[in-house]
């Protein structure tokens, strides 16, 4: 994988404010202190630029250079004095989507990063930039009849748990000669009888990694069939140079999200999809499981295996998608950004996306998955997430069927904080045993 990639995967929203090898800041705040707004509102920014040298005193030299977006769409782009005063921004409310506001302080010698404030307009009224293929749900039905054909053959190494009562395997389960198999650590209390567990799915973000035993022991102790699933069915528990050496150059990872994009039957994450429907199969498969009861949860690139296990499999009954990736892959359509991994390329001559691997996204976009899920659902968005914007994520939300919550967190980028792990569990437990 190319370093340009990590870099950009890696990279997260900024704070409300920051600043980096500066005396001085940027304060960005809105005139709501939920960030919440609705069409045909006025929405005021306030810009504070700061000296941290002097007790936070206001900057009265320098400039201040700003803009306030709409999506793709620049509404005010300016540079003015800083004259020790609050600068007051005003703009209206005119869709629904997300406004954001940011900010930098240019001084004699330096220049702070940029601070960031967003809001929402009307976020629960966003819609998809494309409906949905007719032939979606044809396209997965085949896709998991060809796996249905490969026997589900499962190979389990006793692990130590490391927690008294929980037993943990090393998992592998076969999916075929074209897919990698099913990869990660299983683990469950033991000495259960049989139909009293329900069952968890734990998914990752992006990146190539060994599946964590501690995750599945986690899920474990809090009585269920437990799996942290490897996102790319490869050995776990491997040294890093193993896992380093699969996205350097000529590794058979190097640049993974986007493998085979020109053609639906070729991308990458097929494969990656049809593994969550396998490991459901083993985990349904237990004597253990409850016979009712399936979740599936991860964040970025594991929050889309969420959704995507919910659209592909009616066993699954639970959700949990943290700043949810893959969602709306042609917002550009509607002038607003989409999730990573920014599967669909815009040629620069004519500014528009590339119609056939546009074509091809919409048979793995997380918000036609999450239109065929009736289940329950806990999401969580970031309003100054630049990986995964949330107008992106907001489109895949609406787009669900069943009972649903979004944990709202304007000053949030894209991260997934212990918190909101937290809530996520905490309800994960509710949906199982109340």
């Amino acid at each position: 994988m190319t370093r340009a990639f990590w870099i950009f995967l890696l990279a997260l929203a900024g704070p409300v404010f920051s600043q980096q090898k500066s005396p001085y800041k940027v304060e960005i705040s809105a005139d709501r202190a939920d960030h919440r707004f609705s069409e045909g509102d006025t929405i005021t920014f306030e810009i504070r630029a700061l000296d941290l040298e002097n007790e936070n005193r206001p900057l009265d030299f320098g400039s201040l250079e700003y803009s306030v977006t709409d999506g793709l769409k620049p509404i005010e782009v300016d540079t003015v004095a800083a004259t020790g005063k609050v600068l007051k921004l005003t703009t209206e409310a005119t869709r629904p989507g997300f406004v954001m506001c940011e900010a930098s302080f240019i001084g004699p010698a330096s220049k702070t990063r940029k601070a960031r404030a967003v809001v929402a307009v009307s976020p629960e009224e966003i819609s998809p930039s494309r409906e949905i293929p007719v032939d979606f749900e044809a396209f997965w039905d085949e896709q998991k009849a060809r796996l249905s054909t490969v026997e589900s053959e499962a190979k389990l190494e006793s692990v130590e748990s490391g927690k008294p009562g929980i037993e943990a395997f090393d998992l592998r389960v076969s999916c075929g000669k074209e897919i990698r198999p099913v990869s990660g650590y299983f683990a469950k209390p033991d000495n259960n009888p049989p139909k009293t567990l329900p069952a968890v799915l734990w998914v990752h973000g992006a990146g190539v990694r060994s599946a964590s035993l501690a995750q599945a022991v986690v899920g474990a102790e809090a009585g269920f069939l437990s799996i942290d699933l490897n996102a790319h069915g490869i050995d776990n528990g491997k040294p890093a140079e193993f896992y380093k050496e699969l996205t350097g150059d000529n590794g058979m990872l190097q640049a993974y999200p986007t493998q085979g994009r020109e053609n639906r039957d070729g991308f990458y994450f097929r494969g990656m999809f049809l593994r969550l429907v396998r490991a459901i199969d083993f985990l349904t498969a237990q004597p253990e499981w409850d016979g009712k009861t399936v979740a599936v949860i991860g964040h970025s690139q594991g929050g889309a295996q969420a959704i995507v296990a919910g659209g592909l499999d009616d066993r699954v009954t639970f959700i949990g998608a943290g700043v949810p990736a893959m969602c709306d892959h042609t917002g550009m359509l509607r002038k607003r950004h989409s999730g990573w991994p920014r599967m669909v390329p815009i040629f620069p001559d004519t500014g528009k996306p590339d119609p056939q691997i546009a074509e091809v996204s919409r048979y793995f976009d997380a918000v036609n998955f999450a239109s065929r899920y009736h289940g329950e659902a806990i999401f969580s968005v970031g309003f100054v997430d630049t990986v995964c914007p949330p107008s992106s994520v907001y489109a895949a939300y609406n787009a669900l069927r069943g009972e649903k919550r979004m944990l709202n967190e304007p000053a949030m980028g894209h991260a997934a904080p212990p918190e909101i792990k937290e809530q996520f569990l905490q309800a994960l437990k509710a949906h199982a045993f109340e």
